[in-house]
């Protein structure tokens, strides 16, 4: 009967043995140092390894989104004794770092946001020349973690007039399956690159690099196709403008290299002969106009192009260059035939000799009579 008792004592025993071994292996709560939370209270799970069936219980209110907050061990230790949590290794942890996950939109996104909801719409252009200023400064707005969803607008108004928007978004939200709804209002306004006058600047002043600056201007005030940075240096305006003038490319010019009634250096030029002489502008052109000009040694008008600053050059004949003769119909000279010469130095005695007297000219046009032999009598 006894060795039945120890028998049965043994096997009792026997199976209480690695029940007490599992036990030995269950892993105590854990505090941790630093904590990331996307909801607005911390729970028990939050702040302890292995919190088992207490991991649910709310026990602080969370720090403002985007935020962290941190709380002394001993304070934390006695939150969960008082929810029946304890036996908690605190290791050599003083404080606990608890950080609020957030979603941050910048004013520049959510300008862009509006920007986008109203391009090529109610007569705007492209998103990206669409200028966004709301009621109330936004410098940025943030959100729940839990809002992952894009800013999708549902409704849009907007007043071409005035340039007044109002639009309401919503954000897909993965905690909630109502999505979290937003709503701006400002004023939108489209605008244009545009080269600045930072000064005063005449009608005869060369546009310099530091006369001009380049700003975004609202397009109703550039009429016309407004004139870029680049191409402004360097040019001249037709009339005299203001600082903070927007310039149009209505506007500038090229500079005038030759003045009227300015000295000028007359080049005349054809293959194998580069001659220059003094001369007078009769008009004022650009670089590459056309103007007349007065050759001061033989008097004559001639046309050429403006090729630099008090410089005109001819090219080839002139209008004063004597013309060659006309060709007979009745000319030997085949049409393959190669053709005569050019007589390069009759051209520059053209240029620069002084035309003959009108009388001389008039004389060698009319033709001389001659006198006929008187008739013999009978």
């Amino acid at each position: 009967m006894i060795r039945a008792t120890l028998a049965t004592i043994s096997a009792l025993l026997a199976l209480a043995l690695p029940a007490a071994a599992a036990d030995d292996f269950i892993a105590s709560p854990t505090l941790r140092a630093s904590v990331t939370v996307t909801s607005d209270v911390v729970r028990v799970g939050d702040l302890i390894d292995n919190a088992g069936s207490a991991a649910l219980i709310p026990v602080y209110r969370s720090p403002d989104l985007g935020t962290t907050g941190a709380l002394p061990v001993a304070q934390v230790l006695s939150v969960l004794r008082a929810k029946q949590v304890i036996g908690v290794m605190t290791g050599d942890i003083k404080e606990v770092q608890v950080t609020r996950l957030a979603r941050t939109l910048a004013s520049k996104d959510l300008e862009n946001a509006v920007a986008a909801a109203l391009e090529r719409r109610f007569g705007l252009g492209d998103a990206a020349n669409i200028t966004v200023t709301f009621d109330r400064g936004v410098a940025e707005m943030r959100l729940d973690a839990s809002n992952s969803g894009g800013l999708q607008p549902v409704a849009t108004r907007y007043d071409a007039r005035s340039g007044r928007f109002d639009i309401a978004f919503e954000i897909a939200n993965d905690n909630n399956p109502a999505p979290t709804k937003l709503r701006f209002t400002g004023t939108a306004i489209e605008t244009v690159e545009v080269a600045v006058l930072t000064r005063d600047i005449d009608r005869t002043d060369l546009l310099k690099s530091s006369d001009v600056s380049l700003e975004r201007r609202p397009k109703a005030e550039v009429t016309g196709e407004p004139a870029s940075r680049d191409r402004s240096v360097g040019m001249q305006l037709r009339r005299p403008m203001r600082a903070g003038t927007p310039l149009r490319v209505a506007d500038i010019v090229k500079p005038d290299f030759v003045l009227r009634d300015q000295a000028v250096t007359i080049i005349y030029q054809v293959p194998g002969v580069y001659l220059t002489t003094r001369g007078k502008a009769i008009e004022s052109g650009a670089e590459g106009d056309t103007v007349s000009v007065i050759n001061l040694q033989s008097k004559r008008t001639l046309t050429g192009l403006v090729t630099g600053r008090g410089q005109v050059t001819i090219q080839g004949a002139s209008q004063s260059a004597p013309m060659a003769p006309a060709v007979e119909q009745t000319s030997s000279l085949k049409r393959d035939g190669a053709p005569a010469p050019i007589d390069t130095a009759a051209i520059v005695r053209g240029l620069v000799q002084a035309p003959a007297p009108p009388a001389q000219v008039a004389q060698a046009q009319i033709p001389q009579i001659r006198a006929s032999p008187p008739a013999k009598s009978e």
